[in-house]
């Protein structure tokens, strides 16, 4: 019985935990390469850089390109220096989102700017760039670097969109939708997809785990807008409300805004933006959000996007891990409730 196999009949284990059982050995080897290429002779450097790797994140977007690649099973290796790159890339905008959005918490614990400050995050997001762009060269394939290359120019744009629309009350869900694509659909993407072509798939299956990551991506933001509201402190590592004080316009704020009474769009507007709104505050936003639905309307969202995902995997022959890309969207959505 495959390692696959045995993982789906596991009844205890979540489909995350069943993905890390299925693409244990290579993840290993991306680990290590994480941890080598963190490393540099300037000292602040690897501290920094595996206090936020190190700090308990899944790797769910390696993991993903790790697993494109074993779905079809062609490849020469290349998954493992992609899978780290996709890494890097992830940890280098968290490090610059922190000092954008001047946020104190990251994975549970201090953000690494609270520690060294704002510089130092900065450059080393800058570093962690850097070497994900020397791992995918080093393939030598052409074709996988320009897809993330794209992909991090995409990203900057995005993040650049939503602080243009910090606290602009005119944003529309359009905007929304374009900002979450941008800063972070699109690595999901692009780790999906070069996944697949370092796992030697056809045009065709290059086409649909690009869809896939893409769509999975939309869900997994759309949820995580939702948790900012709807979760207990600490299911995301920071604080409930923040997305709120950032002033941040994520939809279950653009809904609510654009549907609520004048009394309740003045309770939205003066929190939103406020770092130092209250809890009493954001519980009166949440209850207004509650009044309109807009938080199980953006999971309504989410579903959408999470079938979107699954039938891309349609056109792919039957398989343990296409079964369990299928579930790991599932269960990306289901952890909202």
């Amino acid at each position: 019985m495959s390692v696959l196999t045995q993982m789906r009949e596991a009844p205890s284990a979540n489909p995350i935990e069943r993905l890390l059982a299925a693409t244990e050995a290579d993840m290993a080897k991306v680990n290590a390469l994480i941890l080598s290429r963190a490393d540099s002779h300037v000292e602040m450097v690897p501290e920094l850089a595996r206090y936020l790797i190190e700090s308990g994140g899944k790797r769910l977007r390696p993991m993903l390109t790790v697993a494109a690649a074993q779905l079809f099973g062609k490849g020469t290796g290349s998954a493992i220096n992609f899978a780290a790159a996709v890494e890097f890339m992830h940890n280098a905008t968290l490090l610059h989102d922190d000092v954008v959005d001047e946020s104190d918490m990251r994975r549970g614990k201090p953000a690494a700017r609270m520690v060294w400050g704002n510089k130092a995050s900065i450059l080393v997001g800058d570093f962690l760039l850097g070497q994900a762009f020397m791992m995918m060269v080093e393939t030598g394939d052409i074709g996988a670097l320009g897809v993330l290359s794209a992909a991090s120019a995409v990203m900057a744009e995005g993040e650049v969109f939503q602080l243009a629309k910090t606290g602009d009350l005119t944003t529309t869900p359009a905007d929304y939708a374009e900002v979450i694509r941008a800063k972070t659909a699109v690595l999901f993407e692009a780790a999906c997809e070069v996944g697949a072509m370092s796992g030697g798939a056809d045009a065709e299956g290059r086409k649909a785990l690009a869809r896939f990551g893409l769509e999975l991506g939309n869900a997994f933001q759309l949820v995580d807008d939702v948790l900012d509201y709807g979760g207990q402190s600490g299911t995301l590592g920071k604080n409930t409300g923040d997305d709120l004080r950032e002033g941040k316009m994520t939809l279950p704020v653009i809904l609510a805004l654009s549907e609520g009474s004048e009394a309740e769009r003045a309770t939205i507007t003066k929190a939103l933006g406020d770092a130092e709104a209250t809890a009493e505050q954001v519980v009166e936003v949440v209850a207004i959000m509650e009044q309109h639905k807009t938080l199980a309307r953006t999971i309504d969202q989410a579903h959408g996007h999470a079938r979107a995902a699954q039938q891309a995997l349609d056109v792919l022959p039957e398989s343990e891990m296409r079964a369990l890309l299928s579930d790991v969207v599932e269960f990306s959505v289901i952890r909202a409730y």
